[in-house]
């Protein structure tokens, strides 16, 4: 045995450099492979176009990072962060709803090391554990040329779409499968009382074109030209309208625009890597002023502009008090026959 400078003892300097590869090797496989350290997981659920301007800003904050975004439906990012906990490959979710987000609360890191006080204080849960990531509202929206080519007039109640002459011109999301249709249901149970909500949307299904599975599904019949009349998002209406020129308007009942917000959040035990928090404080500061921004300005911020063109200004909002409560949820949607 030969007694190196080191100290320690080897056959030959071969050895020695045949084990300093093994251990390069076994370094680089712990890190999750070359660059592990700075690789960033972050699950959403924002529309592609939102989601593309991320990646781009993402990109040029941090290029030596190797950031991943995976785009899931609501209902698809909810169960898989439920399902696999705190051991999720995902480090950072944005946009998931806040009634899930509530229910996951035990997953999340907490957030005392970031400054919360931008935000509006009563969109901030207790636990301190997520913060907003927006806040969206649907509308009653029509398209002015196929109300004009069918002769119908402009609605201006929720009784008024109840009107026989607005059969098969009507698109409304499905609340079993879409959030948006969930709020609108939830919006006018709260107005009204469960059974004259109920009994509203028994009439209402009479006029209706098609219960759409996805929120914007409305919105898209409109563009289309299959319906006149959609309960959407309103920031989807708005898009149309300015990206595409599509001739819509948006109305507001006097029950108020039913409305959701989402979170964003750190999974619980990734918020001691530098690279997530780095992130993370940029999604929560300069990305997510952005998104407000440029496609959903209605406020999450104490200090938030709306300079979106044709963005519905002073919305005045429904009452949504229960919208996450989950067991109230069941009980609805077992109640909803279409």
């Amino acid at each position: 045995m030969v007694q190196n400078k080191s100290g320690c003892t080897g056959k030959r300097p071969g050895f020695r450099i045949f084990i300093l590869g093994i251990l390069m090797g076994l370094a680089l496989v712990s890190c999750g492979g070359s660059g592990g350290g700075n690789r960033v997981i972050i699950y959403t659920s924002t529309e592609d176009f939102r989601t593309e301007h991320m990646q781009e800003l993402l990109k040029a904050q941090f290029p030596g990072y190797d950031i991943v975004m995976e785009v899931l439906s609501t209902g698809n990012h909810a169960a898989k962060i439920k399902a696999e906990g705190t051991s999720t490959e995902a480090d950072i979710i944005l946009n998931l709803e806040t009634g899930y987000m509530e229910s996951l609360q035990d997953v999340f890191a907490g957030l005392s090391s970031f400054d919360l006080s931008p935000f509006l204080p009563e969109l901030i849960p207790a636990s301190g554990k997520f913060l907003p990531w927006d806040k969206s509202s649907g509308a009653i929206v029509y398209n002015k040329d196929k109300l004009n080519e069918l002769g119908l007039p402009v609605p201006a109640s929720y009784q008024d779409l109840l009107n026989p002459v607005y059969k098969g011109f009507i698109s409304m999301p499905n609340p079993k499968s879409s959030g948006t249709g969930y709020m609108f249901l939830v919006s006018l149970v709260n107005a009204w009382g469960e059974d004259e909500a109920f009994e509203y949307f028994d009439k209402l299904a009479e006029n209706i074109l098609q219960f759409t599975t996805s929120g914007s599904g409305p919105v898209n019949a409109l563009i289309q030209g299959e319906a006149a009349i959609g309960l959407g998002m309103t920031l989807t209406a708005t898009q149309a309208i300015n990206s595409r020129g599509v001739p819509l308007e948006m109305i507001f009942f006097r029950e108020g625009a039913p409305s959701i917000t989402t979170g964003m959040a750190i999974i619980q035990g990734k918020e001691t890597k530098p690279a997530v928090k780095e992130v993370f404080e940029f999604c929560m500061t300069t990305l997510v002023r952005e998104d407000k921004e440029l496609y959903c300005p209605e406020p999450i911020f104490k200090d938030q502009p709306n300079n979106i063109p044709n963005y519905p200004r002073n919305i005045t909002y429904a009452d949504m008090t229960g919208v996450y409560d989950q067991d109230r949820k069941k009980k609805l949607l077992e109640r909803w026959k279409y």
